[in-house]
């Protein structure tokens, strides 16, 4: 997840107080809350107690005196550097500290008091969950509550995950990014201001071996058929004439798990599809459609007087990739500090290994280039899990959450909470991928850490903590080449 700080504002302070700078805090380029200095101040001592001084990054000292407009862009700067450096550690930026500041944060921007409100959840299918959370609610506490409405049991929680969409004219889903643990969904979606973004629930892994554990349940069968039967129609999972009539006898039997099983030979079965964009390969300015799925990125492009063609890209001969983003300026124009800022680009490059020597970094650029590093990043995950004899599996109805979240019990649909269960509240998020160890955890809370940085231009090099490493790509045995 990319946060920026792109912009201060000069704000009243309360019952007509002196004036004060509050800083608009961005997740992928949507304000997700404004805050004072003091504010982030408050949370980095906190911090400081909790993990200790040598842990922290460095925050931006107090002043004396008033700010001048120079040094008031040089803070802005500096606190965003800092926020980004402690997302992106595994330690700071799972912790409960972190994430609780950022979801109160959100809800204090949002001005929406907690209490209890339907939030509308759709299936891939486009069918409607209405559930009762709470405005407070975090992404766990909402996923819980959709499984609880669904029947789904709570050892298959684990296999699915939230997703903010943008539904488009024709009705096809645009996916903006996977609800993480920071976040308040109903704050989320909400704050949006449009009923062109939705809640969807969609399966979290990539791996369609572990559809076995999913269809053994009657709800899980039944979400599995109906994404993809969805996917099918949307054109997501390629299927020849034959296959169709196939698949279309078995939909007239409902034949769910026979379905299925013959989907599961698809090619682009489980994938997610993104929407057009541009890449540099095979050459430059080439439109492409981007899928992810089954531990690599397809790429389908049409080149001139040519029939469609598909690339594919291995995640396990990925060294690296990293996120970019950069904001043109029209020619000859200058910006003055926070200000005259355009629509951001954003660019996915990844490190591939096209032969036994030779590297050959390819470049995606696409609005969605943060969700496709997240979803790379997620494959990766589900490979080290499975290669290290792990699962994704929950253990227990209750296992590993807080006494807390103990409190909470939703009895016939209703949801009911003790009165003192009433801030903002969140178990540790998953950690990423460290070379000292590896984490083996549960893939739904999974939230990657994205490395992203301002460019001037394309050329502009990345330094070491810009690119994102690839645990495994170590892997890779002469049989991958």
């Amino acid at each position: 997840m990319h946060f920026s700080i792109p912009e201060t504002e000069s704000r009243s302070g309360d019952s007509g107080g002196s004036a004060y700078v509050a800083y608009n805090i961005h997740v992928n380029g949507v304000l997700h809350c404004r805050v004072r200095y003091s504010q982030l101040l408050g949370l980095h001592e906190q911090l400081r107690k909790e993990y200790g001084a040598n842990v922290l990054p460095a925050f931006p000292p107090k002043k004396l005196f008033s700010l001048t407009p120079a040094e008031v862009e040089q803070r802005r700067e500096q606190l965003e550097k800092y926020m980004q450096a402690v997302r992106q550690d595994p330690l700071l930026g799972s912790s409960e500290t972190f994430n609780s500041f950022l979801r109160r944060a959100q809800q204090e921007t949002q001005q929406v008091p907690t209490e209890e409100v339907s939030l509308e959840v759709l299936l891939s299918n486009g069918q409607k969950v209405l559930v009762n959370v709470l405005t407070s609610d975090q992404t766990e506490d909402v996923l819980e509550a959709v499984a609880a409405k669904l029947d789904l049991p709570d050892d298959l929680i684990g296999y699915f995950s939230l997703f903010l969409v943008r539904e488009k004219e024709d009705g096809a889903f645009s996916f903006v990014r996977k609800l993480q643990e920071f976040e308040l969904p109903y704050v989320s979606v909400t704050s949006l201001r449009s009923q062109e973004y939705k809640i969807v629930l969609r399966k979290s892994y990539w791996d369609s071996a572990y559809d076995d554990d999913v269809m053994e349940n009657r709800v899980g069968l039944n979400l599995l058929y109906a994404q993809t039967v969805s996917d099918i129609e949307r054109g997501w999972i390629l299927v020849t004439k034959e296959q169709h009539r196939q698949l279309k006898s078995l939909q007239e039997k409902v034949s769910k798990k026979e379905f299925l099983r013959l989907a599961q030979t698809l090619r682009h079965y489980g994938y997610l599809r993104f929407d057009a964009c541009v890449a540099d390969f095979p050459e430059k300015d080439c439109p492409v459609v981007v899928s992810a799925g089954n531990s690599e990125l397809s790429l389908q492009l049409r080149l001139p007087g040519q029939q469609l063609r598909e690339g594919s890209f291995r995640v396990t001969r990925m060294r690296c990739w990293r996120v970019t983003s950069s904001v043109p300026l029209p020619s000859g124009s200058t910006s003055s500090p926070g200000r005259g800022r355009g629509e951001v680009r954003l660019e996915l490059a990844f490190e591939y290994l096209m032969s036994k020597d030779r590297l050959q970094w390819v470049t995606i650029t696409s609005p969605q280039a943060i969700m496709m590093s997240i979803c790379l990043q997620s494959m990766v995950d589900e490979l080290m899990v499975k290669k290290s004899g792990g699962s994704i599996r929950k253990v227990g109805s209750k296992c590993g959450l807080s006494s807390e979240q103990m409190l909470r019990r939703r009895v016939g649909g209703t949801l009911r909470r003790s009165d003192s269960q009433q801030a903002v509240k969140s178990p540790p998020l998953l950690e990423s991928p460290d070379a000292t160890r590896e984490s083996m955890v549960k893939l739904s809370s999974k939230l990657s850490a994205v490395s992203l940085r301002g460019i001037g231009s394309p050329s502009t090099d990345a330094s070491a903590s810009d690119v994102h490493g690839n645990f495994a790509f170590e892997g890779i045995g002469d049989e991958d080449l």
